[in-house]
């Protein structure tokens, strides 16, 4: 993608709970809520939040496997009745995997940029409790080259996959060092978690976080490299908030001080019919990390916040290596050193991330920019950065599939 070529911003954040096994509200055996309940309280607590809805242009929603999990598709025409004022306007879903959400925003930055809308509505929503695990997995086999990869593929297939990196990262780096370092991240996932009211694992009262995710994994009963605590947890749950351009601010009724700014947005894809290259590698994370710190101007030393895409702890840590924290094989290290807690060398994940705060698939990538605006315009609560050193600048990563569709954007405090 190119410098963005005026400003475009972000405000109006907001999140539904994340809801799902961990969260005392959640019982597999009574009813819960649709996805339609999802997408109308993340957008109408949105709306709430500017003067004149109204002025919106147009929506957008990111989501994955809503026609599985929920056997709903046409999702875009649920949001007229999120606001009236939507009514004939274009609506659109989009979908890329585990990366719908960031796809959703760099779809309504296109827009702002276009001059087609000034104001945008974006939301990202999943809703995956609907069917047992093993059946869910299947569903989400769907993110890989299914024909080529599923039939052959582990039960669980992409728990599988990470499996089989962390498997070649402890071939590569040490076994006892890298499992410290994945256990490490699950237990400062949960630890930011517990500062999120709305967080999946919010309610976790384990006093060992460290020895619960140090627990040998069980190939007979799960995977060969990683247990169950080093993976993200099913989710149901949206985020939303408004891309706008200057005129969209005004027209929303929205101050400066209340909204982001973009510095940058990259989109980078790889190839779903190949394997990786190189297991202990994200090379599409690695190029889209690159590519929008370029694009800011920026290096991965002047961020003051970072939001990765920790499906699992091995993706977490590599992530930080693919964006340039951390030499190859020095992520763990860079855990186990703090460097990741808030005031680290680089905060990340503060609301605790995919581990700790949730990942409803098609939500994640909204939910990650949503939690950089709250960050950026100080209203984080108790998981706020503290942006010292004058690093003002954060960045999210949203990943599809295994490292196939990479959105990623580094955002700003808007100018007065």
């Amino acid at each position: 993608m190119k410098k963005l070529r005026k400003p475009v911003f972000a405000c109006a954040p907001a999140h539904t709970l994340y809801l799902g096994p961990g969260r005392k509200e959640f019982h597999p055996k009574k009813p819960r809520p649709g996805i339609e309940h999802y997408i109308f309280e993340a957008g109408k607590d949105c709306l709430a939040q500017v003067a004149d809805p109204a002025a919106l242009d147009e929506a957008v929603i990111g989501n994955f496997m809503a026609s599985r999990f929920n056997k709903q598709g046409h999702l875009g025409a649920f949001l007229p009745a999120v606001h009236e004022s939507l009514l004939h306007k274009p609506c659109s879903r989009v979908e890329g995997a585990c990366g719908s959400g960031g796809m959703a925003v760099s779809t309504a930055v296109k827009s702002v940029l276009a001059d087609q809308a000034d104001a945008v509505l974006v939301i990202g929503v999943e809703v995956q409790n609907t069917v047992k695990a093993i059946y869910g997995a299947d569903i989400l086999a769907g993110a890989g080259h299914f024909s080529r990869e599923r039939k052959e593929g582990h039960a669980y297939f992409f728990p599988n996959l990470f499996s089989d990196r962390a498997g070649a990262c402890y071939e590569q780096f040490g076994r006892d060092a890298f499992r410290k370092g994945m256990a490490e991240w699950y237990a400062l996932a949960v630890e930011n978690a517990r500062r999120n009211p709305k967080a999946q694992e919010h309610h976790n009262a384990d006093p060992d976080l460290r020895t619960t995710g140090l627990m040998e994994p069980n190939p007979k009963a799960f995977l060969e490299h990683i247990n169950v605590f080093d993976c993200s947890k099913v989710t149901d749950g949206a985020s939303a908030f408004v891309v706008a351009s200057e005129e969209g601010l005004q027209k929303l009724g929205v101050a400066k001080d209340q909204a982001a700014e973009f510095a940058s947005v990259a989109h980078a894809e790889g190839d779903i019919t190949k394997d990786p290259t190189d297991l202990c590698r994200l090379d599409t994370t690695a190029a889209v990390a690159a590519e929008a710190l370029g694009l800011a101007g920026i290096g991965p030393a002047d961020l003051g916040l970072l939001e990765v895409h920790d499906c699992f702890t091995v993706s977490g840590l590599l992530s930080l290596e693919a964006v340039g924290l951390a030499d190859r094989g020095g992520a763990a290290r860079f855990v186990l050193d703090g460097q990741t807690r808030a005031g680290g060398a680089c905060p990340v994940n503060l609301t605790g991330g995919l581990v700790g705060f949730g990942h409803p698939t098609g939500a994640t990538g909204v939910r990650q920019a949503a939690d950089l605006v709250l960050q950026l315009t100080r209203r984080a609560g108790d998981c706020q950065a503290d942006f010292k050193d004058g690093k003002n600048h954060a960045m999210f990563i949203n990943m599809g599939g295994n490292d196939k569709t990479l959105v990623s954007a580094v955002m700003r405090p808007a100018a007065p």
